[in-house]
């Protein structure tokens, strides 16, 4: 095998992506080295690139959902052979960026992948499915709830309502699917209404138009207090409209920084990283996941392949340019 790989790289801060060539990394002890087939695009890729935030190495490579065949097995690895189909959250490093054709991965936290999925299916899933896991399961940051692992946690808030906000995006997507799994009654999201029986579907029991108010449209829906709110959009005004529906005490689960104040209400901004929260996510991404995605627990998002490397930054100008609705974007690192 050679010991170059072709990459898309960010040669400076705030310069044009360019597709070039870096070498291919040497896996260490617990650690795989997969060829990526299918990596997804994420809005944070456009946000790290234009605003020149989270990389400070140069030249640099992003992306963090990666899907692939495991090329090399590190020290220790014993979960994993050779040509294994998994599937894993890249990291902003250069070795562990998916914007490439080969990315280091840590073998605690990468699935093996259902034989019903395809790698393009499951490359929409890390990001997204990390967001929504920790916004719900995690704890400081994290609305801490029992996540839905034993049966004793299945179905184990019934009766509790939970509000989604952006319920059509990636993240909003799979927090409808993760409450349905632990058992949230009423859970109402806010969308277009064109994606309302999809939604349905997955799982949300109401589908508020989300250019109306949320706080009024609740309140027809339920009587019962809001002490929950996941925001998968994150807006100023999505931000208030997630506390004004709050009762006192509530959270408000945020996937970007806090805009809005709140009085006598908690608003929690999560990231989901495996460095932030290594026991929840290792035990999703070691144990769970597969059996959720096999079981039909969690449904992958739609997608669209946009090409090779060589595509990605359009594709990201689409993402800036607000021009894609309920699907992820999916490229092929290896064309």
């Amino acid at each position: 095998m050679s010991t170059q790989q072709k990459a898309l790289l960010v040669p400076a801060k705030f310069a044009d992506f360019v597709v070039g060539s870096k070498s291919i990394p040497k896996p260490g002890p617990g650690e795989l080295l997969v060829k990526i087939r299918s990596t997804a695009l994420n809005p944070f890729d456009w946000k790290v690139h234009k605003y020149g935030i989270f990389v400070e190495e140069f030249p640099a490579v992003l992306g963090s959902d990666l899907a692939g065949d495991v090329e090399e097995v590190g020290e220790g690895v014993t979960t994993f052979v050779k040509g294994d189909r998994v599937f894993a959250q890249g990291q902003y490093q250069s070795d562990w960026a998916t914007f490439q054709q080969y990315a280091k991965t840590n073998a605690a936290t990468t699935s093996k992948i259902p034989s019903k999925f395809s790698h393009d299916d499951v490359a929409t899933v890390p990001v997204a499915l990390s967001a929504a896991y920790v916004g719900l399961y995690g704890s400081n940051p994290g609305a801490a709830f029992d996540a839905p692992v034993s049966a004793s946690a299945v179905g184990k808030y019934a009766n509790t309502p939970l509000i989604v906000l952006g319920g059509s995006s990636s993240v909003g997507r799979y927090v409808i699917q993760l409450a349905k799994y632990s058992g949230f009654y009423p859970i109402i999201t806010t969308s277009s209404l064109k994606h309302a029986d999809e939604l349905k579907s997955l799982g949300a029991t109401h589908v508020i138009d989300r250019n109306t108010s949320v706080v009024a449209e609740v309140r027809k829906l339920t009587d019962k207090p809001i002490l929950t709110v996941y925001d998968a959009i994150s807006s100023t005004d999505t931000q208030q409209a997630g506390i004004d529906v709050l009762a006192a005490g509530g959270k408000l689960v945020i996937v970007l920084p806090p805009s809005v104040k709140a009085e006598g209400k908690e608003i929690i901004h999560i990231m989901g990283l495996a460095s932030l929260h290594p026991e929840l996510l290792t035990s999703l991404y070691g144990k769970d996941v597969y059996g959720f995605l096999e079981q039909g627990v969690l449904k992958p998002s739609h997608l669209e392949i946009v090409g090779g490397l060589a595509a990605i930054p359009e594709g990201l100008n689409r993402l800036q340019n607000n021009q894609v609705s309920n699907k992820k974007l999916v490229a092929h690192p290896q064309d």
